[in-house]
């Protein structure tokens, strides 16, 4: 998952840090200033060390009650009356904050500002008024004696030279956690949510058949449909010679190798697929004849750019025989049997024992025969003409099939008894961690110096070069 939407995840995780930075840059700067308060209480004439272990917890009792007045308005209307400040006791009791430590006898009173002078001021200025509430006021002796309770600040309030907000490091943190977060979500989300078919993992997901090849997506196959024939150097064409490896080792004891080529749905790339895998077993010299199945959209006559007008459908219903249809395409042993007319019950045609006969005929005079076939779930002629052949070889497209409908192409042929030889990818991305097959050799088998053009040139410059040094 990372791996596939790792892009994401690094691009939400730099939208977090440019949060975290944006964050900072338009939030106004913040200062502190604190002032520290000491407090101690002693009984009149009592001088004994007990007497002061009496007085030090009694006014460790008191300051837990002092800390709860130092925002009250008998504390703050002083300070915006000596300060001239222009704000109510209720704004201000808001950027006071006072606190003790555990088990001391010290009041911290911090006052936070936009302005640095202004929190020192405002901090002592709150420091000397809480002193006087306390000591002259709330803690004073009605005689006219001197108050047991004694505060003193023990360190006043100064300028900070800095701002405590933004903190920009903290800032930055916490944008990228968050967007790494949000990238992690994005991701599993997406994982959870795309049921489509990526890579050779998401087929071993769902069956344990073996995949006998992968051909990378190529924007120009509509221009170029057969691509081994068109550029046998080009990176795919060498993918589909690797197919022709992998179905080579199928069907070892000699039995017969016809195949039908199906897919779950349209535009899974199955009749180009079926033409480049015949065209690549007909160049190690073995015998092939590929049959246009799909009576219902016949293609193959087109990609190979031969006669379509008769054909299978002539063959099956005896308007003609079998030499007169099959047509030879290319300098090699490779035949092919257009679909002809489309007639209107193509599942019958495709199970009659005309069809049987057709294929022992192909059968015995070809070495391998393959049949062009229509998906799977629209309708049921492939899953006929997989029990009249060695099996079927199912085209799958990367980011176009789902799993549940290659699952149920699988069990629909699986229902009936037919064997599945095979899976072949097709579309699959030339970069990432889906990729598959011959992407990154591109330079060895079509590159620039291994083509005639390329190899022209480079003799040119050779030329130029040795006459230059001749010159000179």
């Amino acid at each position: 998952m990372l791996r596939k939407y790792w892009i994401l995840v690094v691009t939400c995780t730099l939208v977090g840090v440019a949060g975290g930075a944006a964050a900072t840059l338009i939030a106004t700067p913040r200062y502190e200033a604190s002032t520290e308060l000491f407090v101690s209480v002693q009984g009149a004439g009592e001088t004994s060390s007990g007497d002061l272990v009496q007085g030090s917890s009694a006014a460790q009792q008191k300051v837990r009650s002092y800390v709860l007045i130092a925002n009250s308005p008998r504390v703050l209307d002083p300070v915006i009356e000596k300060l001239d400040l222009d704000t109510t006791a209720a704004q201000l009791a808001s950027r006071v904050t006072a606190s003790s430590p555990v088990n001391t006898v010290v009041i911290e009173i911090a006052v936070n500002d936009t302005d640095a002078v202004t929190a020192a001021n405002i901090a002592n200025a709150v420091g000397a008024s809480f002193i006087d509430v306390v000591v002259n006021e709330l803690e004073s002796v009605d005689n006219g004696t001197t108050s047991l309770v004694k505060m003193q600040s023990i360190e006043p309030a100064v300028v900070p030279s800095a701002p405590y907000s933004p903190r920009t490091t903290i800032n930055l943190l916490l944008g990228m956690l968050a967007g790494l977060a949000a990238g992690l979500g994005a991701a599993i989300l997406r994982t959870v949510l795309d049921t489509r078919i990526h890579g050779a993992h998401d087929v071993e997901a769902i069956t344990d058949r073996p995949i006998l090849g992968g051909i990378s997506f190529d924007p120009d196959a509509k221009a170029r449909p057969l691509i081994v024939h068109a550029d046998p150097r080009n990176p795919r064409a060498e993918s589909f010679r690797t197919l022709r490896t992998n179905l080579q080792f199928v069907n070892l004891d000699n039995g017969p190798r016809a195949f039908v080529v199906t897919s779950s749905l349209p535009g899974e790339a199955k009749t180009t697929t079926t033409a480049n895998l015949a065209i690549a077993l007909a160049e190690t010299g073995a015998r092939v004849a590929i049959i246009d199945g799909d009576l219902r959209l016949p293609r193959l006559a087109e990609y190979m750019d031969i006669e379509g007008g008769a054909g299978l459908t002539d063959v099956l219903i005896g308007r003609a025989e079998l030499a007169d249809v099959l047509q030879r395409w290319g300098k090699g042993q490779l035949f092919v049997l257009p679909a002809g007319r489309i007639p209107p019950n193509p599942s019958e045609l495709l199970g009659s024992s005309a069809m049987v006969a057709l294929l022992d005929t192909l059968n015995a005079n070809f070495d391998y025969v393959l049949v062009d076939a229509p998906p799977l779930l629209p309708v049921t002629d492939a899953a006929i003409l997989s029990r009249l052949t060695a099996g079927a070889i199912v085209v799958s497209a990367a980011g176009r099939t789902k799993r549940t409908e290659l699952t149920a192409a699988l069990t629909s042929l699986e229902h009936i008894g037919s064997k599945v030889v095979g899976v072949i990818m097709t579309m699959l991305p030339t970069k990432g961690p889906d990729s598959y097959g011959y992407g990154s050799y591109g330079a060895y088998y079509g590159g620039a110096e291994q083509s005639p053009s390329g190899r022209a040139a480079k003799k040119s410059k050779l030329k130029s070069r040795r006459a230059a040094q001749s010159v000179g």
